[in-house]
Formats: C-alpha cells, sequence, structure tokens
C-alpha cells in the first residue's frame, strides 16, 4: 500500500501524457513559448483571473511575490507556524523578519482573531496558509489588511481548486501561489509554481523577477535584479492535461473523504476534519487528530499501513529559526495539533476496498489500546 499511488494516476491519463511528452520532445522548444503561454492562460482561466505567471517552484513563487510587493530587510510578515518551512523561509530570505501568530486547532488555519495585535510599524504583508486543502478566513483576514494598508500574499500550495465563497483559492489577496511538487492535486513530474494575480503592476514585476530581470523588449538589458524561475515547457505541457481532470480528482477526493469522516467519527478520540459551510475542502491531504496518535501511527506501521505527520514541529520551535527567539509555549494551539496530527492515504484512485482496510485496522488499533489501559 502506498501513502499516495501517482502510478495510478499516471495509467489513467497515460495515453494523452505520453503523447504530450513526444510533442514536446519533438518541438525542441524548452524553456518557455507555447506550452507554457498557454497553461498559464489556462490557470487564469481556471481560477478567474487576469494573469498566471509560471516558475520553477512553489516556494519561488512565494519569494517572488514578497520581493514583487517590497518586502525586505527590517519588514516583519505576518504566518502560521503551521505550515511547511517554505512559507517562513522565504520571509527570512527576503531579509524580513516572520511573526508568527496562532492558529485554529478546529481548521489548522491561522486565526485571524490574533492578527491585528501582531501588526506593527514594520509589518508589509500578511502570509495565510490554505493548509491540508481548505482555505483560511479570508474576509476576516483582507478587513484587516486593509484597515493597516497591508498586502496579502496567500500561500495556496496546497489548496488549487479551493473556493471560499464562491471565490477560488490564491485569488482574494494581491497575489495567489500555487505549488506543482508532484504530489499536490495538480502535480507535475518534476518542481513547478504559480502565482496568480489580477495587478497589472505585480504581475509585470514577477515576470521581470522571474528572468533575471530582463527587458521583454530588448535581449540582453537588465531592468532589475532577478533571478532563473522560470517554468520548463515539458512540466507546463504535463500540467495542462493533469488540469482538465482537475475538477473531477478534487471531488472524487472530497468522497473519500467523506467516507473517511463516516466510518471514523466514533472511533476511540478521533477528530475528523471540519468541513466549513461556506468553502468546499480538497483535501490534499485528510488528516485527523488524536491524542493517542504515536501509538496509532505505531500500530498501523505494523500493519504496512502508511501515514504522515504534516508537521511534527512547527516552525517557531525549528533550529532554522531560533534566532527569533520563540520558545515552547509561545503557540499552544499550533504546539498541540503538532502531537496529535495524523494523515491518512487519500487519492482520487484509491479504492473503498483500501479505505475499508485502513478503517478497519484503526478501530482494531483503538480497541488494543484500550484493551492495554
Amino acid at each position: 500500500m502506498n501513502f499516495l499511488d501517482l502510478t495510478a494516476q499516471y495509467k489513467s491519463i497515460k495515453g494523452e501524457i505520453d503523447e504530450t511528452i513526444k510533442r514536446v520532445l519533438e518541438n525542441t522548444v524548452f524553456i518557455g513559448g507555447k506550452e507554457v503561454e498557454e497553461f498559464e492562460k489556462e490557470i487564469a482561466r481556471f481560477c478567474d483571473v487576469k494573469y498566471a505567471i509560471g516558475l520553477n517552484s512553489g516556494t519561488d513563487a512565494l519569494f517572488l511575490s514578497l520581493k514583487a510587493i517590497g518586502v525586505g530587510p527590517g519588514d516583519e510578515v505576518i504566518t502560521t507556524p503551521f505550515t511547511f518551512i517554505a512559507t517562513a523561509g522565504v520571509i527570512a530570505n527576503c531579509g524580513a523578519k516572520p511573526i508568527f501568530v496562532d492558529i485554529n486547532p478546529k481548521t489548522f488555519n491561522i486565526d485571524p482573531s490574533k492578527i491585528e495585535e501582531k501588526i506593527t510599524e514594520r509589518t508589509k504583508a500578511i502570509l495565510p496558509v490554505h493548509l491540508f486543502g481548505q482555505m483560511a478566513d479570508m474576509d476576516e483576514i483582507m478587513e484587516i489588511a486593509r484597515k493597516h494598508n497591508l498586502f496579502v500574499v496567500e500561500d495556496a500550495a496546497q489548496a488549487i481548486g479551493a473556493e471560499y465563497k464562491g471565490k477560488k483559492a490564491g485569488t482574494i489577496g494581491d497575489l495567489g501561489c500555487f505549488s506543482f511538487f508532484p504530489s499536490k492535486n495538480l502535480g507535475a513530474y518534476g518542481d513547478g509554481g504559480m502565482v496568480v494575480t489580477n495587478s497589472d503592476e505585480l504581475a509585470e514585476k514577477i515576470r521581470l523577477l522571474k528572468n533575471h530581470g530582463s527587458s521583454p523588449k530588448e535581449k540582453y538589458l537588465n531592468l532589475i535584479i532577478g533571478t532563473n524561475s522560470r517554468l520548463d515547457a515539458l512540466q507546463a505541457a504535463i500540467l495542462r492535461v493533469k488540469l482538465k481532470y482537475l475538477s473531477k480528482w478534487s471531488k472524487e477526493r472530497a468522497e473519500k473523504a467523506s467516507y473517511y469522516n463516516e466510518e471514523l467519527k466514533k472511533v476511540g478520540d478521533i477528530v475528523t476534519p471540519i468541513i466549513s459551510s461556506d468553502r468546499n475542502h480538497i483535501f490534499h491531504q485528510y488528516t485527523i487528530r488524536s491524542k493517542s496518535r504515536d501509538e496509532l501511527q505505531k500500530y498501523l506501521k505494523e500493519k504496512e499501513i502508511p501515514t504522515m505527520i504534516y508537521y511534527p514541529l512547527p516552525l517557531h520551535l525549528q533550529p532554522a529559526f531560533k534566532d527569533l527567539a520563540y520558545k515552547e509555549g509561545d503557540f499552544p494551539e499550533a504546539e498541540k495539533v503538532s502531537k496529535e496530527v495524523l494523515s491518512l492515504p487519500i487519492y482520487p484512485e484509491i479504492s473503498q476496498e483500501i479505505q475499508k482496510l485502513i478503517i478497519e485496522e484503526i478501530k482494531n488499533g483503538y480497541f488494543t489500546f484500550y484493551r492495554k489501559a
């Protein structure tokens, strides 16, 4: 059993993928070109925004977004401590300081009620993360941002296609950032990323930043200091094929999650994922909570059922951020969640038979724990 079976997905669209790869190889346009341009247009339509700019990773999407809004040394950016390190790492790599805010323990996303107290004269932006495929409370976040004249950059790396009150992830703030890492709901066969925006100015800035600051009109004329962060044509072509199936796959993920929810809601002390009524959850991960997390994971491993912990150590306690001088107890909700979360296998092709096996072993595991107790 695999935690994520990418082979099953490939087999389901093998003919289209193979033909697409062959087309790119025969065209020999590997950087930029029609495949990238068309994919950018298709993502812009999918998200209902003016601009989509392909980049070489989700991390660069975040990094260049912060650079585009002018984040630099001395600035502060507010974000969550319960996320992948890239979210805060890009803030530090801009020379700025990550300012953490605790999470809502039900959704795992940043708690808007705790943001305003962290705003200072150095605050430049708020960087919410739509964790596991469900969007953060964007109305409250945008209201705070407008009140204090702050930028909002959405980390939607795990949430492409998710919606909040009818609006797609990545489209509510000033900039939205996606990752096409192979395990994502829309995954490439390598690295890839995307920024979406409705701002003419920010779109132009990111297009400059991603290509060494090079003028689009005159070769070897560099207008600003940029970097090399181009989405290659092969990945763009593969992603164009997959994009056609994304909504179907998202629906299937939600159906698999619903089955887990129904079967696990009364098992032991398990807390199943909360789905807010005004948004749709695309279940990049299906993540439960349990005070017996470690025992359950060990038991399932013995039964050859794979699980993952996203994330075992909040960012404020990571050695990489020791200079920020945070300590244990600073963000109690994030710290508690990190000791209780466990992600189960979920992907569009997972069969109900496999899900039944996982559920049965979870029930057996809890019977074992309580019997020993």
